[in-house]
Order: C-alpha cells, then structure tokens, then sequence
C-alpha cells in the first residue's frame, strides 16, 4: 500500500518543480494515516521514492530531506501511537488527542511542500518536473488507494462523531485492513500470520513500556517530584512561555538520543503537573510534545531517521543531515505556529 500511495502522488504532482519529493511527502501523510509509525514511513518511502528521485536527477540533499522529515508526520496524523501512549498516562481523551493532531498534521504537509517549492525554486536542478500525467493516468491511479482512505475516514470519523470509542476505533480499522488487503489479493495466509505475530510483539513491547511507565509513576507519586517541581516553577515569577521553550528543547535534545515511547514514558509523569501548573491545555501540550520530539529524530548529531534511512539507501549519512536544514527551518516555524495559535490545535476536538 505504501508503494501504491507514493505512485498516486507521483501522478498527481509529479509535473509540479520537486514533484517527486512532493510526492514522498504526500504519500507520507497518507502513510502515517495508516501506521502512525515514523520507522515503518522511512523504511517503506526510502526503499521506493529514492531511487525514483536518482533515475531523475533529483539533488541527493533533496532527495534524503524529503523521506527523512516526511517520515516525521506519522507521529501527528491519527492513529499515532504517541497520542495513545500520552493518553494512557495523562488520562486524557484519546478521540481529542488525534483530532488535534489532524489539522497539525496536514499544515506540516504544507510546510513541507512549500519548503520543497522554494529550494526547487531558487535551484531548478535540485528537483526537475517529471513525465506529465493525463487525467484519466490519475483517476486510474487512485484505484489501489481509494480504499485506505476510506477505512481512515470510517475510523477517524467514527471517533469524531461519537459513533464508537477509540478502543473500539481500533477493531474496526484492523478488520478494515484485514478485508482489503485480502479483496486486494496483497496478502496470503503465510503473510497474514506473519503479521500477527510482529502485531503481538509490538503490543507485548507497548504493554511493557506502560506497565514500567505506571510503576514509575507510582514512585514519582510517592515522592511527590512532580508537584514539587510544579509547585517551583508556578512560585517563579518567569514567563510562562519561556519554562515552554526550555521544555520544547528538552524534547527536542531528548528525540535526538531516545526513542519517541521512551521519551513520553520518562517525562510526561514528571512534567504533566508543570504544564498543568502553568496553565497550558492538556491536549495542546500533547501535539506540541510529540510533534518536538520527531523533530529529534532528524536533529544532529543521532536524528535516529537519519542513521534509519541511511541504512536503507546507503546514502552519506552527511548528505542526508544536509538534506534535512531546510525542512529542520519549516519544523521551527510550524512548532512556533502551533504555540502562538493553540486553536490549531484545539479547534476541532472542541467541534467533536
């Protein structure tokens, strides 16, 4: 399904200067409707769009940056694992977390895009359009994918509409999956079982995580450090704007070295209360945490994306952080767009 979401993108946008690497944004954002895993898009993207973008001449830098910030999105678009982990720990609505996360999600697309625009723009080398797509090449082409975007708007709008819960959300997606790919014919039962199993090892993984991640929070509870930092951090007469900022960094210095579940597990029971103390919204808290976060994992000197799709391509992985500056630069502006308007954020959970 991967490789069938990045060739729709190629025909529709492919013509556009950059197309292909539009195209891998796109296709990114379709993907992480589907997984909510960074890893899975790398993998999956790197292995299929790189080397289309080589047999095009496309500037390596360009090239590398487009799959490794595009690999970030999966964490914003529901179903994100992140949200639910958060969720979990904070006790707040998983059905909010993920609509909060659409709007975001789709707006990172855009920046991306426009940032692709731009380089294009000021070295036309660096992406050359591609073969030029009839409409019917097109229409034709939505014909493998339609079926995705159908189940992620039965899933997320179920939710939405208070149809069925988010545990229930769940269910309904897995059959969903389950009958299209076998109406497809892409899967056999050997591929079936296979995936069951690497489904209960990822579960077995989650459920150790939030079993350390309670009895973490239970000793944090019982020597009350959270609310003794909150309480610190609420007697500081010090913008609250600035003890963000000092968080952002934290996450974002965090997401260079560990990975995204680790990361939640070991700091959301601790600074919670602070976000709380400081009269941010927890919902809005939750995107801008994890969306910091994947921005880590494409940060100097770790930016685990970059080792990732490094050892997918085999591209210099020198290349590749290069690659990544002006994408890093459209993270920056997004991340500071969603901080000076949180109803970006909170505007359709507020709807539902």
């Amino acid at each position: 399904i991967g490789n069938d979401l990045y060739n729709t993108a190629h025909k529709w946008f492919g013509r556009l200067p950059g197309g292909l690497a539009i195209s891998t944004v796109f296709a990114s954002g379709g993907f992480a409707a589907i997984t909510g895993s960074s890893s899975a898009s790398i993998v999956t993207l790197g292995s299929v769009a790189i080397p289309e973008m080589k047999k095009f001449n496309y500037n390596d830098k360009l090239a590398s940056g487009a799959v490794a910030a595009g690999g970030t999105i999966g964490i914003l678009i529901p179903p994100s694992l992140g949200f639910i982990l958060y969720a979990i720990l904070t006790e707040e609505s998983i059905g909010q977390l993920f609509m909060a996360g659409i709007i975001p999600g789709i707006l990172e697309i855009f920046f991306y895009v426009a940032t692709i625009l731009i380089l294009c723009g000021m070295h036309p080398h660096y992406g050359p359009r591609g073969p030029k797509a009839s409409i019917i090449e097109k229409i034709i082409s939505l014909r493998t994918t339609w079926p995705v975007l159908a189940l992620f708007l039965l899933v997320i709008g179920g939710i939405y509409g208070g149809i069925f819960t988010p545990t229930e959300a769940g269910a309904i997606g897995a059959v969903g999956s389950i009958v299209i790919v076998f109406a497809m014919q892409r899967m056999d039962l050997a591929s079936f079982t296979q995936s069951t199993v690497e489904a209960v090892k990822l579960i077995g993984m989650i459920f150790v995580l939030v079993v350390g991640a309670f009895v973490f929070a239970h000793f944090l509870a019982m020597t009350k450090l959270p609310f003794y930092l909150s309480d610190i951090v609420a007697g500081i007469s010090v913008n609250r704007y600035l003890a963000l900022l000092v968080i952002v960094l934290l996450y974002i210095v965090l997401g260079m070295f560990l990975e995204i579940f680790s990361c939640i597990v070991l700091t959301v029971p601790i600074l919670y209360p602070t976000i709380q103390a400081l009269g941010f919204d927890p919902i809005w808290f939750g995107v801008i945490m994890v969306r910091v976060m994947e921005i880590g994992l494409i940060t100097p000197p770790i930016g685990m994306n970059v080792f990732m799709l490094g050892g997918v391509t085999q591209m210099p992985l020198e290349t590749i952080f290069k690659g990544i500056i002006p994408f890093f630069i459209a993270d920056v502006l997004h991340v500071t767009l969603l901080v000076l308007f949180p109803q970006i954020s909170l505007w359709l959970p507020r709807t539902m």
